[in-house]
């Protein structure tokens, strides 16, 4: 099971808007410091993702435990996708991602198209 974090962010579409940069640093919403450890090993999840442009929050660089989401999830090796859309549109649960990365040699991560596929509602 993944986890997908909704917040609307997506909403602001890939402008100044969505990065929302001020003096010091991206500002955008992100888990708690302490979520992305407790996900991985309490509910062994397969990975985090969310509407924002980084998995983690804007000014995660500034929290007592920086960057959890890539030190605690994706250190753990789990996944993460970040810039997701329409999140709104997917049920509480079940939904299958499908998420086929590019392949690039010696990256550390990929660009990928995702995609959600939900249950239709058969009348």
């Amino acid at each position: 099971m993944g986890v997908l974090m909704r917040t609307g962010w997506s909403s602001r579409q890939y402008t100044d808007a969505f990065l929302n940069q001020k003096s010091d640093g991206g500002h955008s919403p992100g888990p708690d410091s302490q979520l992305p450890l407790w996900l991985a090993n309490e509910r062994n999840v397969i990975g985090w993702g969310s509407e924002p442009v980084g998995t983690d929050a804007g000014q995660a660089h500034a929290l007592a435990k920086p960057f959890p989401c890539h030190h605690d999830m994706h250190g753990s090796n789990k996944f993460g996708l970040s810039s997701l859309a329409n999140l709104h549109l997917l049920p509480p649960t079940g939904s299958v991602l499908i998420t086929p990365p590019l392949k690039i040699k010696q990256g550390s991560g990929s660009p990928c198209r995702v995609l959600a596929l939900v249950e239709r509602n058969v009348r």
